[in-house]
């Protein structure tokens, strides 16, 4: 592991009267997976949407040494930042071709879009079945599939995958992690957020807790498994 692609310091985050983030600080060193575990409203969407511009912030947010605090969502995109939604977020009126080449919309290496395009359809065969098919008329496991292709036609450098196992059934949740294994020892920089703390866990390097907003544990993801307070409250164990 090397020098830290994303630094966050003192990240707070405010909607309305409601303060959501409050003095968040973490780091995710290149070549990592490191996920964000918590219960539900713990911050853990805020931060990912915060990394991306689609919340107003105050602290800091620097990826690669660069300070992100003016840089709007679409030069972030630029930069190498790309994000698989929450809830999926495909295009259901446009196919998955369409909305696999939404993805690589800010790109012009032809050559390299090709090749991303190709390698998509490698990680996820099924969406090669379904080229032409709406978007909204997949299941909910092939338009996660979709929504992590699309986020990887931007070709990032930094992944920021959001509940990438919600609502989908345990065989496709495995399927899923092993793609995000998959991806990481191919060399992707990965920031999970995932409320499945076991699964997210057992493949990342290291990991942070979020608690109303505020982080209070962080450690290697092996030692966290192993910690009888996160056993308890985010394991069920």
């Amino acid at each position: 592991m090397s020098s830290p692609m994303l630094t966050v310091q003192n990240l707070e985050v405010y909607y309305g009267a409601i303060h959501a983030l409050k003095g968040v600080s973490f780091e995710v060193k290149t070549g990592e997976v490191v996920s964000l575990i918590g219960a539900n409203g713990a911050g853990k969407t805020t931060t990912l949407r915060a990394l991306s511009g689609l919340v107003g912030t105050k602290g800091q947010i620097s990826f690669k040494g660069q300070d992100l605090s003016q840089v709007p969502t679409h030069k972030r995109v630029g930069l190498g930042i790309a994000q698989s939604p929450e809830g999926r977020g495909v295009f259901p009126q446009m196919t998955v071709r369409e909305n696999l080449e939404m993805g690589a919309y800010s790109r012009k290496d032809k050559a390299g879009i090709l090749k991303d395009f190709d390698m998509c359809l490698e990680l996820f065969p099924r969406l090669k079945e379904r080229l032409w098919q709406m978007a909204g008329t997949l299941s909910g496991g092939e338009q996660q599939m979709l929504a992590i292709s699309r986020a990887l036609m931007c070709k990032p450098e930094l992944l920021l995958l959001d509940e990438p196992s919600l609502g989908l059934a345990p065989i496709i949740v495995s399927q899923i992690f092993e793609i995000v294994k998959k991806l990481n020892h191919e060399g992707m920089t990965i920031l999970l957020v995932e409320q499945n703390a076991r699964m997210a866990l057992k493949i990342s390097h290291r990991a942070y807790v979020l608690e109303t907003g505020r982080i209070v544990m962080q450690d290697s993801a092996q030692n966290l498994l192993n910690n009888d307070e996160v056993r308890k409250s985010y394991l069920g164990v």
